[in-house]
């Protein structure tokens, strides 16, 4: 039998949440594509999948690019004999740095633009046009705490991030109707990933034991978004950790 289609766009290091998207993502029977600007993690995130007898492919692309978001597109909808057209889209790019307001430039406000908001938008986008005629199908967008509100030192994140909430209720309103569900996931803390580990590791011990949020249940959420019945469709949810001030 074939499996359904999965496309993730943003996987970067194993240790990251867009890694465990795709794994619980084929740990549910999916065919996952696994969508990212660095062709060697990517490559090992869709090889460790695939070596626990789930099944996935790398696909690079950068996706504030309007023609890779197409070519994403054409690939998951069309992924060969073993595996049906996608019907469950992850937008999970993202960059974040504090910066000065007065040191803030065009150049960077704009890159965080790109990152954070066009790049939701195109695979948004896409996403409606493919999946509209199917009648079905989910479509996540990964957002921030910097969604809601915005914090001194991240205007850049903020306004990035509050533009692709949006995109995401404005396609809810408008395509709920016609069987798309699209739900936007705020992440209201420090996720315990490569990046955070690398760059900020006092934060980690500082936070302890559940301090920060876990990928794997992080993708957990996704995962029921997705399986939701459409009777009772959540468009936004919140995660943070228990210890976590809000």
């Amino acid at each position: 039998m074939s499996k359904p289609t999965a496309l993730v766009a943003g996987v970067g290091a194993e240790l990251g949440l867009g890694a465990a998207l795709c794994r619980r993502f084929a740990v549910g029977g999916y065919h996952v594509i696994a969508a990212g600007r660095t062709a060697a993690k990517i490559e090992k995130v869709a090889r460790g999948i695939e070596a626990t007898g789930g099944s996935a492919e790398p696909l690079q692309a950068d996706v504030t690019q309007e023609a890779d978001v197409i070519r994403l597109f054409d690939r998951a909808m069309a992924p060969g004999r073993d595996a049906d057209p996608a019907d469950l889209v992850v937008y999970n790019a993202g960059v974040n740095q504090p910066i000065d307001f007065r040191e803030l430039t065009v150049a960077q406000f704009e890159e965080f633009w790109r990152i954070c908001c066009l790049g939701g938008f195109l695979v948004g986008r896409e996403a409606a046009r493919r999946l509209v005629p199917l009648g079905r199908g989910s479509v996540l967008f990964t957002g921030a705490s910097a969604s809601l509100r915005g914090k001194p030192g991240f205007a850049h994140f903020a306004a990035a991030k509050a533009g692709l909430r949006m995109v995401a209720q404005s396609m809810a309103r408008e395509y709920g109707p016609l069987g798309i569900h699209v739900a936007h996931v705020v992440v209201d803390g420090g996720i315990d990933g490569e990046r955070l580990r690398t760059r900020r590791p006092e934060m980690v011990a500082e936070k302890g034991e559940d301090g920060l949020l876990g990928i794997d249940a992080i993708a957990e959420t996704y995962w029921q978004l997705h399986r939701q019945p459409r009777s009772a469709w959540a468009q936004e949810i919140d995660l943070r950790p228990y210890k976590e001030t809000f």
